[in-house]
């Protein structure tokens, strides 16, 4: 029932932006998967599609791939990650604790999350970009597996990986002396 109230506020809605920005708008509703599907058209192109569900999808832990970080300590610390995340993402989830790590938030303007690959995980990790490439050459300690954290997104086939981070980070951010 209240899939079906929904549906009708949304093709009410629908039916104005329509009307107001001259788009075509296609509802579909589907009770028995308790999903709800909201797609504008404009001259027979797609121009947003959302989509709505009932209930929230319950939280399953296999549909995590698990990391380990080696930190500048030599401290091996393991956490759970979503695949399609950044290990970035994961290290800010998991409130890891890396001095300077990740200071551009993932804009790829910085080299502060450089991490450093077992070469069989490096090889499933994916081309390098140019721009990725760019900000490699100012990191410190450099290596023929290093890659950007923000850059790599977890799969399932890296389950189990290893990333290490390395003895020292380009963080302008900090001064000689290594404060903040």
């Amino acid at each position: 029932m209240a899939l079906m109230t929904v549906t009708r506020r949304l093709a009410y809605l629908t039916c104005r932006e329509s009307y107001l920005r001259r788009t075509t708008a296609i509802v579909s509703a589907n009770p028995s998967s308790g999903t709800l599907s909201l797609t504008s058209l404009s001259n027979g192109t797609c121009i947003r599609q959302r989509d709505f569900t009932t209930g929230s999808p319950p939280l399953r832990a296999d549909n995590k791939v698990t990391v380990n970080f080696v930190n500048r300590d030599g401290e091996k610390i393991t956490v759970k990650g979503s695949p399609g995340d950044s290990l970035l993402d994961v290290i800010i989830d998991q409130d890891l604790d890396f001095d300077g790590f990740g200071a551009c938030e993932g804009t790829l303007a910085c080299s502060t999350c450089h991490l450093i690959f077992d070469e069989e995980v490096y090889k499933k990790l994916g081309p390098v970009t140019d721009e990725e490439m760019d900000m490699l050459d100012l990191a410190y300690g450099l290596t023929d597996t290093s890659r950007l954290g923000c850059q790599i997104c977890l799969t399932k086939s890296l389950d189990g990986m290893t990333a290490k981070v390395p003895e020292s980070v380009a963080d302008i951010r900090q001064t000689g002396d290594g404060s903040a």
